[in-house]
């Protein structure tokens, strides 16, 4: 594919970037883009700085890992730009690209589609949206990690999104699915019940969606190993018996707690008030993930073009 030209107004744009980059000694660059650039140009005005590119569309990143840029396929087509900005950080944190508490200089259409004209350093605080890899290996559990990632990650989702522009919160118990199985009971009509288990795996992105749209109703769900949601809809029998959890949380906070500690399961709760993610094991809470909204700080720096005198 054919690179788009690139402007005085980008290059000048690129260069204080890279000088934003050198002075405050950030972790790494990144470019959001929504078309393909000249790289090799892009990579010698940048230097040896970390370059992580970004783009909803594969094309538009044709060619960049060839001279040392790390690309990203984003699935936030349509956000605003500051949500998509947080996704690609989001991505870079799970998957170990950049560490959660990076400072990154990004650049990006902030006011024209097409125009690459901001410059902003993101400062990313301790706690992302998002669990790395390293977090999840610490719990001491026989439930994949590519299990829990999938849960957590969709709970994350959750908790940062809502439904509807209203906060929604619920509960996934995952692992050791016969115990929590009888441990637990339906309160009334299983939206999952009758549908295949290939129907039911939250591989597959159609599944994480309608799990989204049902996750307001009453009740937990229940996932197996492999990443199978069993059953959803279903109250917790677990007693609650010298289990105890901080203060303010609610029914379903007591629920996650009490069944990881009568079962070998890991249960992870969003909370509907302010989107917080709390993972238990062993009736305790082990790791809480707060909503991305409140993670990032950014700091907006203004840039006129030089004039063509």
């Amino acid at each position: 594919m054919a690179t788009a030209e690139q402007t005085d107004q980008f290059e000048h744009l690129l260069a204080a970037g890279t000088r934003l980059f050198e002075s405050n000694a950030s972790d790494a660059m990144l470019l959001l883009v929504d078309h393909p650039l000249d790289w090799e140009k892009v990579r010698a005005a940048t230097g040896s700085a970390p370059l992580l590119v970004a783009a909803d569309e594969e094309p538009h990143l044709e060619g960049a890992a060839a001279h040392g840029l790390k690309p990203l396929v984003l699935d936030v087509a349509g956000l605003p730009v500051q949500e998509r900005l947080a996704q690609a950080l989001l991505e870079c944190v799970a998957a170990e690209i950049i560490p959660p508490e990076a400072e990154v200089v990004a650049i990006y259409s902030g006011f024209e589609a097409g125009s690459l004209d901001s410059v902003s350093v993101v400062r990313l605080e301790e706690h992302l949206g998002q669990l790395t890899s390293r977090d999840l290996r610490n719990l001491e559990t026989k439930v994949p990690l590519e299990t829990l990632k999938l849960v957590v990650d969709l709970a994350v989702e959750i908790g940062r999104e809502g439904r509807e522009g209203k906060p929604v919160g619920t509960l996934f118990v995952v692992g050791d699915t016969r115990k929590v199985m009888q441990s637990s009971h339906s309160v009334g009509f299983d939206p999952v019940r009758g549908y295949s288990r290939l129907e039911r795996r939250l591989t597959d992105p159609r599944v994480r969606e309608g799990i989204k749209e049902i996750a307001q109703l009453d009740g937990a769900f229940v996932v197996n190993a492999d990443g199978t949601v069993e059953a959803a809809a279903r109250y917790i029998d677990a007693s609650a018996e010298n289990v105890s959890v901080a203060k303010g949380l609610g029914a379903r906070h007591w629920a996650a707690a009490a069944v990881t500690r009568r079962t070998r399961s890991v249960a992870v709760a969003v909370s509907e008030t302010n989107g917080t993610v709390r993972i238990f094991q062993n009736g305790e809470t082990v790791l809480r993930i707060e909503p991305v909204r409140r993670a990032m700080k950014w700091k907006d720096f203004e840039y006129e073009p030089p004039s063509g005198d």
